[in-house]
Parts: structure tokens; C-alpha cells; sequence
């Protein structure tokens, strides 16, 4: 899936410009003409991947791999929010939460929008694009905001604890505003897969710049596994693998830092000189790449590297920032930002293969071993179960995805349980503020 963002977009929802200017901004909808053009369909959509772009192109992944982090990373920035998320010690007034909080439930928006006006659209197909995509970005932002401010999910059980507000009536003017309370996180991850099912089903196999089919199953593979559903998540990943046109790219260094596309991205963030935000190059890379800082606000440290044994492309793949070890994934400011990689695909097969002592597609020791060649590291045989979440580790490193895989696995983080009121983010203060159905997570005053 690629996207390219060429013009900011700006809905105005509830203020209006000041009407003495006479002005009509050319890149702007008011309430009032939004619903006269089926186009702005399309513009609100396109506003819509740039809101979840701006949290999730390294954003999202930083907060997650700090959270994680239990001494493999240095964390050497000026934000003080993020040194919160390195010690397990945030608090509700953090100012990166209430962005992905507030950014998130806009885009939701702006997809309720879409959605509740696709009778404008005449074209079926068009009509099924459109509302495919509203339903895969809503899909996307409820699963990882989720993620973050819930309990884990537990497998197996009913999930009552409370999860995220599910919003389905769209919002363009003060008096449609509600107080939602929170929707348990059993029934958000049903809208989860629900939006994800419906997006797979109506979206094309492929598009030039937006999402695909396989763009919607790969995100499903993704929060199947999440929940511990083994069976569903090799089959959703084991389609994409088949069916979904990518493959892994010949090197590490052919994976990352791409300003196209690669044959890898099964999603990808573009980020541009005009559009876009890439995080992951602001804080993971030095000054020299466009980072902020001489040594990178985020570095390695020696203990990542107990994790390899042998010849290995990933253990290699760094470079030094004045005295420190910094990532060689994140050294371009105007590049696309992978967000799931065929890469994770493999890995997703290969655990639920094992787990379910199956081998639909390829063996678990294939998967593995495909990986490992690509790094020119020595294949395993006779792979565990071990073996694979190693792996995980070591290919999907710094990419947001172990705080998240901690807490699918039990394991304590930094002395915490999997499932400590440390480790699930408060939900943002101004929005327990404003809201009076909202309650706050536990150890968090409300």
C-alpha cells in the first residue's frame, strides 16, 4: 500500500474563519459545503491517513520500544515525556499520549464521516474503495490505541476490563458532541476485526496509494496473533504471503530507507519533503541523517547484541554516533516508514504454524530459515518455539512491536508484570477532564 499526502488538509469542524477576512481557504471544508462535493469524500480520507501517518510513522513504535526496554536501549533526548515511557513511570498529563489519543479519535472521525455519506457516491466501485479504507484506518487506530491504553487481552477469556470508546456517529458541529463512555475491550477488538474483515472484503488486491486487501488481512494476521488466535492469524498471514504480490527483499539494506515502495512493505507510510512526519528518522537517527542530535535520541546498547551468537547481517547493521550505537533501519528523513513488512508476515506463519503443529504454506523451520538467509546468518534445525520468538526479536527489532509481544506472552518488563498498572498508559487527563464517563486505568488518579 503506498500513500502520498501533496496538500494539507484541514477540516474545520466547529470554528469558522473570522468572517470579517472574506477569505474562503482553498484547502479548507466547512460543515457547511462539506456534503455538496462527493470528492471531499475522498479529500476527508486522504486527511485521515495523514492524522494516523503523523502518530504512527515511528511515533507509536518509540513509545512501545521504551516501554520495553530493559536496558538495550539508551534513551539520550530532551523529551521528558519519553523518559516516562523508558522508566514505566507515566502520567496522565503526558503530552505524546494526549497526541496519539486525540489524533486517533479525529481520524475515527473522519472515517464515521465517510461512512455515514456514501450515498454520495455514485461509482459502486468507488464506493467500495472508500469505505474499505474508512474501515481498515478506524480498524487500525482502535486495535493500537488499544494496545497501549487497556489491559491485555487474555486469551480465552471474555475481556470485559474496560478498552476504548467505540464512536460510530460522525461529529461536524458542537451540538452532535457526546460523552462516550469506555466500551469494554472484548467488544473492541470485535470492531477491531470487524472493520478489518469488511475492509479485506471490499477493498481492490491492489493500489497505487492506498490501502489493499492485503493491506487489511496483514493487519488482521497482526491482531489475531495479539489475541493468541493461532489458527486465524497463520491464515490471514499465509494469504498475504501467497497472495498479496510482495516478497522479502534481497538485504537489509534494500529494506529500509526506501523513498518508493519496496517489494518488501506490505504498508508503508511516504513521507516526503512537503508531507509527513518521520519520527522514527527524528529520534532514532543522528544529526548527520536528519536526526536531532549528534548521538540519536535513541541508542543501542550492548546488551541487544546478546541476542546473536554467530555471523548475522542484523548485528551489523548500526552505525556509530559519536560514541554511540545508533540503528542503520532509520537514516532517511523523506522516506517511506514501513509499517507491516512481509518480513513480519513470515514470522506470524512460522509461530502459528508451530503453535498449532501445522505447516500451511511453509514448515516453521522454512519460514525462519528465509529470514536467516537474507541476513546470511546459518539456518536452524529442528526450530522451537524459542527459535522463532528469537528470531522475532532479532528481525522486527526497534519496529514497535516487543512491548506489545512482552505483554502477549506474559513476560514481566523492567520488574513489572505483563499486566501492571505501569504497563497500560493512563487514558490523556484532559480527556478524563472533559468527559465525565471516562474512567481513568488503575493506579491513575481519576
Amino acid at each position: 500500500m503506498k500513500k502520498s499526502y501533496t496538500f494539507l488538509f484541514i477540516l474545520l469542524l466547529i470554528l469558522g474563519c473570522d468572517d470579517n477576512l472574506n477569505i474562503d481557504p482553498t484547502d479548507a471544508i466547512t460543515k457547511e459545503t462539506l456534503l455538496e462535493d462527493p470528492d471531499n469524500l475522498d479529500r476527508l480520507l486522504i486527511a485521515a491517513y495523514a492524522l494516523a501517518g503523523k502518530r504512527h510513522a515511528g511515533e507509536f513504535q518509540t513509545v512501545s520500544e521504551l516501554l520495553a526496554n530493559e536496558g538495550i536501549l539508551a534513551y539520550r533526548g530532551t523529551f521528558a515525556e519519553f523518559f516516562q515511557f523508558d522508566r514505566k513511570q507515566v502520567i496522565p498529563t503526558n503530552g505524546f499520549l494526549r497526541g496519539i489519543w486525540a489524533d486517533g479519535y479525529s481520524a475515527i472521525n473522519l472515517c464515521n464521516i465517510v461512512l455515514e455519506n456514501l450515498e454520495l457516491i455514485e461509482d459502486l466501485v468507488q464506493k467500495a474503495q472508500l469505505e474499505g479504507e474508512a474501515k481498515f484506518i478506524r480498524g487500525l487506530l482502535y486495535f493500537e490505541m488499544a494496545r497501549y491504553f487497556a489491559l491485555p487481552y487474555e486469551a480465552g477469556d471474555n475481556n470485559s476490563q474496560p478498552g476504548l470508546p467505540i464512536v460510530f456517529d460522525a461529529v461536524t458541529e458542537v451540538g452532535q458532541i457526546t460523552y462516550p463512555s469506555r466500551n469494554s475491550l472484548g467488544e473492541v477488538y470485535a470492531q477491531v476485526i470487524a472493520d478489518l474483515i469488511g475492509a479485506s472484503k471490499l477493498l481492490p488486491p491492489d493500489t497505487d496509494f492506498r490501502a489493499d486487501r492485503y493491506a487489511a488481512l496483514a493487519l488482521l494476521a497482526r491482531v489475531y496473533l495479539q489475541q493468541g488466535n493461532y489458527a486465524a492469524a497463520r491464515d490471514a498471514a499465509d494469504n498475504v504471503l501467497r497472495n498479496g504480490g510482495h516478497a522479502l527483499a534481497p538485504d537489509l539494506a534494500s529494506t529500509f530507507n526506501n523513498d518508493v515502495d519496496g517489494i518488501e512493505d506490505v504498508i508503508a507510510w511516504q513521507i516526503t519533503s512537503q508531507d509527513g512526519d518521520n519520527r522514527y528518522n527524528d529520534l532514532w537517527a543522528t544529526l548527520d541523517f536528519g536526526g536531532r542530535s549528534t548521538t540519536a535520541d535513541v541508542t543501542v546498547e550492548p546488551g541487544f547484541f546478546d541476542l546473536f551468537s554467530a555471523l548475522d547481517d542484523r548485528a551489523s547493521f548500526f552505525y556509530s554516533g559519536n560514541g554511540t550505537t545508533v540503528s542503520s533501519k532509520w537514516q532517511g528523513q523523506f522516506v517511506n516508514v514501513p509499517f507491516i513488512r512481509i518480513a513480519e508476515m513470515h514470522l506470524i506463519r512460522a509461530e502459528s504454524n508451530f503453535r498449532e503443529g501445522t505447516a500451511l504454506g511453509l514448515a516453521p523451520e522454512d519460514d525462519i530459515n528465509a529470514l536467516r538467509a537474507r541476513s546470511n546468518a546459518a539456518p536452524i534445525q529442528g526450530v522451537s518455539l524459542q527459535d522463532i520468538l528469537q528470531e522475532r526479536q532479532r528481525e522486527l527489532a526497534f519496529e514497535g512491536h516487543r512491548f506489545h509481544d512482552a505483554k502477549r506472552l506474559r513476560e514481566t518488563i523492567g520488574g513489572f508484570a505483563y499486566d501492571a498498572p505501569n504497563l497500560v498508559m493512563p487514558i490523556p487527563q484532559d480527556d478524563i477532564d472533559t468527559n465525565p464517563n471516562l474512567v481513568q486505568n488503575p493506579g491513575y488518579t481519576n
